[in-house]
């Protein structure tokens, strides 16, 4: 049966010579795999339709969905909000690249969370339009999504508490704790101003923090170019 969905991409594999399998979050059915023939190939309608697939674009859908599937397919696909920034701005797009990460280790149900998913699609959105100081955006992002997957913090104090529970406590930089607290409850238009070395300690205690809650979250490989591209 064919269903109208909305979804984000988080990323593609190739599939023989001229197909992928994609991985999208859907508005209404959570995860899902879909195997899209013809879209890997030297002509312009390939390189057209290979454009809706890469990571964080949102889409507009008609699929087909069978619980259990494995792999579904796509009927339709329309892009109405291309990003106007993301891809254009190297800064933006190492950021976009970590988010994409983090969002991959974090989604897995195949289930609807319109709430999430509403969440996401205004947070990317809003990501594309700033045109300055979006440099802790990632941080933001991280601990505002930590609300709908469960375990959010309420203050600095309860990250920093989790984050170092087993290996004694530092003393916290009162600026570094003053800046989670802002990222916490500021949103996105409203800037947190910090230096460097808070942004890459926070980073660290953020990931530390979702390593404690996520199942298999792990290390990230895009950090390393994140911590250069925002020095």
């Amino acid at each position: 049966m064919l269903h109208k969905t909305r979804g984000i991409v988080l990323n593609f594999i190739k599939y023989r010579e001229t197909s992928i399998v994609t991985r999208i979050y859907t508005e209404d059915f959570g995860l899902q795999s879909y195997i899209v023939n013809g879209v890997r190939g030297s002509n312009k309608r390939s390189k057209s339709k290979i454009s809706f697939f890469q990571p964080l674009t949102l889409l507009e859908l008609v699929v087909y969905y069978k619980r259990n599937a494995g792999l579904n397919r796509i009927s339709e696909i329309k892009c109405p909000e291309p990003y106007q920034s993301i891809p254009y701005d190297f800064r933006k797009s190492s950021i976009a690249m970590f988010i994409t990460e983090v969002l991959n280790k974090c989604l897995k149900e195949e289930e609807s969370n319109t709430n999430q998913f509403e969440f996401l699609r205004y947070s990317l959105q809003m990501f594309d339009h700033l045109q300055e100081h979006y440099e802790n955006f990632h941080l933001q992002l991280m601990l505002k999504l930590s609300r709908y997957l469960g375990f959010a913090p309420e203050t600095a104090n309860d990250v920093f508490d989790e984050v170092y529970e087993y290996v004694g406590k530092p003393t916290i930089d009162k600026q570094d704790q003053q800046a989670l607290d802002l990222l916490l409850q500021n949103p996105y238009t409203s800037p947190v101003k910090m230096s460097n070395a808070t942004r890459r300690l926070l980073l660290d205690d953020l990931i530390k923090y979702y390593q404690r809650h996520v199942d298999g979250f792990g290390e990230l490989k895009s950090i390393a170019v994140l911590r250069e591209v925002l020095e």
